[in-house]
């Protein structure tokens, strides 16, 4: 293995089959990756129950026991967001918080044919937080996850576009789902839906693309930039929403043009003052495109490309008592693992994670690049001091966590 390492594997890295094609879509992972992936809508009819991941009793859940605050939750009503203090309050004795879901506002506001989008699924509600990494990881794209409850015969948003791709995945009742192709192909995150309104009204008035009513267990893929509306029909409807922010040919020049600039701070040359007087660039602009174009030439946005990739997404979680009994057990055959979702790469001697990163000795490398793996190893044979270094920095956590 050669001195400059960039090796990465997560557990639940993709194998044969992961969810996209076992759960998602009905098409092989290549057909979806060569002919719907960024360019049309997939509907897929009975793709999976998913009932595992989400219910009518975890909307309740975490509604009325979890104590969330916004923005984990906000409300919908004829195309316009509700204010949060209309479903928020005081948290009460012990609990200094004034915005707290209130959970009885949200039922008279859902009663008057509001729609509850609970936000973040992936921070809030375990199945979902998992099947977000999981997909995630198979992609290569970061994954959130929002929940959609609408009452009969209502809908939360007017027609508009995402600057996301989407998945949607129904849960629970009926929902009418009207779809048009762009008006704006490709939007960056910068350029939602109401920088094109008028377009995006035209539009709809047009004859849809495709006009389906989703039932339980079917699934929607919709590319960002695809236009939709969504109307429940006879009983409330539940769906999630898998948004996945695609990484984009203009991010990475983005990318690329700060690291040509970043080493244009060590060019003498480029921090040089401008004439005393100077009317405007025409004088100085030719020798400083040179410049540039040399610097893009040369420079390397991989190193920021995965430390923004790490900042995109949250690793696995880990429990601090757990851990500090697997520290304690050290010497003892503890069995562990790397933490999912961690992002780590070891290049060179330098390991680094979403947790930071830590120089490690030329000794320890085999044992760190095995750990790589995901696999469950022992303490022991792997050496109790490494080990004990990975645990407190939460790059490893217990086998059974």
């Amino acid at each position: 293995m050669s001195a400059t390492r960039t090796d990465a594997q997560d557990p639940g890295a993709p194998g044969s089959a992961g969810v996209l094609e076992t759960r998602l879509v009905d098409v092989g992972r290549e057909k979806f990756a060569r002919d719907v992936w960024g360019h049309t809508a997939l509907l897929t009819r009975g793709a999976s129950d998913f009932s595992d991941l989400f219910s009518a009793d975890a909307v309740d859940e975490l509604i009325a026991r979890r104590g969330l605050r916004t923005p984990f939750l906000r409300v919908a009503k004829g195309g316009s967001t509700l204010p949060d203090s209309s479903f928020t309050s005081s948290a009460g004795v012990g609990a200094t918080i004034s915005d707290q879901l209130d959970d009885t506002a949200l039922w008279r506001r859902f009663a008057e044919g509001a729609t509850l989008v609970l936000q973040a699924l992936h921070r809030t509600w375990e199945p979902v937080a998992d099947f977000c990494t999981r997909l995630s990881t198979e992609l290569g794209h970061p994954v959130q996850a929002n929940a959609y409850i609408t009452p009969p015969q209502n809908r939360g948003f007017d027609d508009h576009y995402d600057v996301h791709d989407v998945f949607v995945l129904q849960i629970a009742g009926t929902k009418r789902w009207i779809i048009h192709e762009p008006v704006h192909v490709d939007p960056l995150r910068d350029q939602p839906w109401t920088d094109h309104r008028a377009a995006v009204a035209g539009a709809a008035k047009g004859s849809a693309y495709l006009d389906v009513v989703l039932e339980p267990g079917d699934a929607l893929y919709l590319p960002r930039g695809w236009l939709h509306a969504a109307q429940a029909q006879g009983a409330v409807s539940i769906h999630l929403t898998l948004g996945v922010h695609s990484w984009t040919r203009y991010g990475l020049a983005e990318q690329l043009a700060q690291a040509a600039l970043e080493s244009l701070r060590d060019d003498p040359a480029m921090r040089k003052t401008l004439p005393l007087g100077v009317d405007g660039p025409s004088g100085e602009i030719d020798a400083i495109r040179e410049r540039l174009a040399a610097a893009v030439t040369e420079a390397d946005p991989t190193p920021l490309f995965h430390r923004t990739r790490r900042g995109q997404g949250r690793p696995a979680p880990l429990g601090p008592l757990a851990q500090l009994t697997a520290v304690e057990a050290l010497g003892t055959g503890v069995a562990v693992r790397l933490r999912g979702a961690l992002e780590a790469r070891l290049e060179g001697s330098r390991l680094t994670t979403r947790v930071g990163w830590l120089d490690l000795p030329e000794t320890d490398l085999p044992a760190v690049t095995r750990l790589l793996d995901g696999a469950v190893h022992s303490a022991d044979d792997l050496g109790a001091e490494l080990v004990g270094r990975l645990l407190r920095a939460g790059v490893l956590v217990p086998a059974e966590q």
